[in-house]
């Protein structure tokens, strides 16, 4: 039996556990995936100990994403977004991987957006922020980022290829964009929050939040009612698991059952 798993603190919340188990059930695949969560001090001795036992690979979330870059051998984008989220111990040194860009991209085309020559707006530079950012730009995309803290989307900009950045004052430029991300968590613990005013949304925007808790954020809410194409946070999670199930195990991910069992939990029937 092969085994796999999510690393972070806390971890108690993460729906990972049944997205991945959905798929390992309906590939006949004999693992499990399971759930650590060492302290923050440990990150190292954890990850060294589950190369020991012949763990498979393992996902990272908070805190651990930017630890773990320094504790194995990232691929390209991770070391350019500055963060790994998926560890392969398969190589003889551990891989690390940041299936966050995938998620964004994968989302966007499965919902029929091309990214390709897009002005897109990404709103928050932290990790997710980094990670869209560097996946638009790498799909074709022109990326602008505006964040609360100016000086970090201006720092952001700087690493991305072509990409701006700006304080929220920049928001307007969602009036000429093609795409929108939401990469912060407001409209998570307040649901009638929103990181962008109505009126800088139109129907010729893509509109994906990182926020999958609520489903339906006020954000996608009020863009859907200009005729905008929206897209969920679960939509990214999904996808970003799927990357990772497919690269730890060289198939392809039965992607429709793994969105079942995540929306299943997620309340959605």
């Amino acid at each position: 039996m092969q085994v796999y798993g999510l690393v972070g603190n806390p971890v108690g919340h993460s729906l990972s556990p049944p997205m991945h188990e959905a798929a390992y059930g309906e590939t006949g695949l004999d693992a499990r995936y399971v759930t650590f969560e060492p302290a923050r001090d440990d990150i190292a001795a954890a990850v060294d100990g589950a190369d020991a036992l012949g763990v498979s690979g393992l996902n990272v979330t908070i805190p651990f994403k930017q630890d773990v870059l320094e504790l194995v051998d990232p691929d390209p984008l991770a070391e350019r977004i500055g963060a790994v989220n998926t560890i392969d111990f398969g190589a003889e040194t551990p891989a690390g991987y940041n299936t966050d860009a995938a998620g964004v991209t994968r989302s966007f085309d499965r919902h029929g957006v091309d990214l390709g020559g897009a002005a897109a707006v990404v709103v928050g530079a932290g990790g997710a922020g980094r990670a869209a950012a560097f996946a638009l730009a790498d799909a074709g995309a022109s990326v602008h980022v505006a964040n609360r803290t100016a000086e970090s989307a201006v720092e952001l900009a700087a690493a991305v290829p072509g990409a701006t950045g700006g304080g929220l004052d920049t928001l307007d430029r969602i009036r000429e964009a093609n795409v929108l991300v939401n990469a912060t968590s407001v409209g998570m613990e307040s649901p009638e929050e929103t990181p962008v005013s109505a009126e800088f949304l139109h129907g010729g925007l893509a509109v994906l939040d990182a926020v999958y808790t609520p489903l339906e954020t006020r954000l996608l809410r009020e863009a859907a009612a200009t005729g905008a194409t929206t897209i969920d946070g679960a939509w990214m999670l999904l996808l970003q698991g799927v990357e990772a199930f497919e690269l730890w195990t060289g198939r392809d991910a039965p992607v429709e059952a793994m969105n079942a069992a995540l929306r299943s939990h997620l309340g959605e029937h």
